[in-house]
């Protein structure tokens, strides 16, 4: 079950990366790991840097498809491994970041992929 649900993961993340690249953003980062957390996928264009976290979702579920939003445990290990991004990468440290949550739906699912922004990380 477990790498039914990689597979899985790294199909909502291809998904979403494709469509933001279609749009103009530019990958500078897929599954960035450190000892805090993981960036699903940090993209850039000129000036800014975008923060996507990705949940691929069959169903509403209880978080009624991830509009709940991250967990404070989530937010935190999110916060923490961009900090650890950040501290390798001290030039985009001025950067403005945008922080989205892309709800990707998986089959049986259907529909297409919801951008939910984050107001803070």
């Amino acid at each position: 079950m477990g790498d039914r649900r990689a597979m899985a993961g790294r199909g909502a993340e291809a998904l979403a990366l494709t469509l933001l690249q279609q749009r103009g953003w530019m990958l500078l980062a897929r599954n960035w790991r450190c000892r805090w957390g993981e960036l699903d996928l940090l993209l850039t264009k000129p000036g800014r840097l975008l923060l996507v976290e990705v949940k691929g979702r069959r169903s509403a579920g209880r978080d009624l498809w991830g509009s709940r939003r991250l967990g404070q445990g989530q937010a935190l290990r999110l916060r923490r491994a961009f900090a650890c991004w950040l501290a390798d990468h001290p030039g985009q440290a001025l950067l403005p970041v945008e922080v989205v949550l892309a709800l990707v739906p998986l089959p049986p699912a259907t529909g297409g992929v919801r951008w939910l922004h984050l107001d803070e990380l």
